[in-house]
């Protein structure tokens, strides 16, 4: 009787702890990913490697085509996601501590090598986090983006740590991130325990090529979807690969602190997401995040004169609707529609498709833009030439999902 009463006050307390343990996941999680990526094109500048930053932030797109289809398989059939996500947090801190030497010496193939086997590593952990939250919260549409919004505060801790530690421009960043990931391993394990839920069932050619969480694809919302955020994430690449070097030639001072202020207007609106989920539904929500990636892009182009300085600031503020109307909105679509066993396969394939397929060509296209329209004449003309091409793109994209996706929440 004394067990049985003392194992469920345990158990009470491990629920009342649950969202203060996720959060503090996801905040270790998107700490480690803002401490290096927002500021490597800067880095790799002052490394005389500005003509590889396209192909240095085309690795970790590349890495989740690759990789997260092969870890949603494992977790959905053969392992607990806490433990795959520790060993690859530790595999990635062991990568990263070799990048600075890279760097040092110039060596441009060895640090595009490192990035895409860290990325490789980092990248499944973003539907691993997913699937660990979403297995674990009673109900995913109030709790996710309350857990989520904890990434989004890792990402700004990074981001003011580094710039006021002043090391935006330093190879000491990765060293952070290879520390912090190996915080992230340990941690990992003690995360609440999340089964593979097919564990046991026989393996069949098809879920080699996760034939089933292809399957939604059928839907034809879904398949709508699917299109919209691989293209929607083009711009997306552009926006993480070159804005740091944008605001550099603007003549922003402390740049990482500034961007941070995105992922602030982040917290905002993750907050007011369950609070409109009902009201504006699915399509309208996603369609609001669509539609921002063009008035920022806009803002961008526009403001790049003395007296428009202010529109760079609105834009980057509108951060937090471009990523989480879109985004975190499609990540919780996702996981109403996916069957209970192939959740971690979705969760991976959306990661695919915006992380993967769409930032690998954003990051080619962004890459070839930046060294025709830039490279040897930063000017403000031509800065705001680069911006006005991903603006039209996600205006277009807009008009397409408003016209062909159909969903009753």
């Amino acid at each position: 009787m004394i067990a049985t009463v003392q194992e469920s006050a345990r158990q009470r307390m491990q629920q009342r702890l649950l969202v203060p343990r996720l959060s503090l996941m996801m905040f270790m999680q998107f700490f480690i990913w803002g401490s290096w990526s927002v500021t490597l094109g800067l880095v790799m500048t002052q490394h005389n490697m500005s003509l590889l930053i396209g192909d240095a932030f085309s690795a970790g797109p590349i890495a989740s085509i690759l990789s997260p289809f092969v870890l949603g398989m494992l977790v959905d059939r053969f392992f607990p996601s806490q433990k795959v996500m520790a060993v690859m947090n530790l595999a990635g801190a062991v990568i990263m501590w070799l990048v600075p030497q890279a760097l040092i010496d110039e060596n441009g193939a060895l640090l595009i090598a490192l990035l895409f086997g860290y990325t490789l590593c980092f990248m499944p952990t973003l539907a691993l986090s997913n699937n660990i939250a979403f297995h674990s919260l009673a109900s995913s549409e109030k709790s996710f983006p309350v857990v989520r919004v904890f990434g989004t505060i890792g990402w700004i801790v990074a981001g003011i740590f580094i710039g006021v530690t002043d090391i935006s421009a330093s190879t000491a960043v990765f060293q952070l991130a290879a520390l912090s990931s190996l915080v992230l391993a340990i941690y990992s394990l003690t995360l609440p325990h999340t089964p593979a839920p097919a564990k046991g069932l026989p393996l069949k050619v098809r879920d080699l090529f996760c034939a089933d969480a292809f399957a939604l694809l059928k839907l034809r919302h879904f398949l709508v979807f699917a299109l919209c955020a691989t293209l929607i994430s083009i711009p997306l690449g552009t926006y993480y690969a070159f804005t740091a070097s944008w605001l550099a030639d603007a003549g922003v001072q402390n740049v990482s602190t500034l961007m941070s202020l995105g992922q602030m207007s982040e917290i905002v609106f993750m907050l007011i997401i369950p609070l409109l989920f009902r009201r504006l539904g699915v399509k309208y929500m996603l369609l609001i995040g669509m539609a921002a990636w063009f008035v920022r892009y806009a803002l961008f182009a526009l403001g790049m004169s003395d007296e428009t300085r202010s529109l760079i600031y609105l834009g980057i503020l509108l951060h937090g609707v471009c990523y989480d109307f879109f985004f975190v909105v499609g990540f919780i679509y996702t996981d109403r529609i996916a069957g209970e066993k192939v959740k971690g396969q979705a969760q991976s394939m959306v990661v695919m498709f915006t992380y993967g397929i769409g930032m690998l060509l954003g990051s080619q296209i962004s890459g070839a833009l930046y060294n025709q329209l830039v490279a040897g004449n930063a000017s403000a003309e031509s800065w705001a030439i680069f911006w006005w091409i991903p603006a039209a793109a996600a205006a277009l994209i807009a008009i397409i999902f408003l016209f062909s996706f159909r969903y009753r929440d």
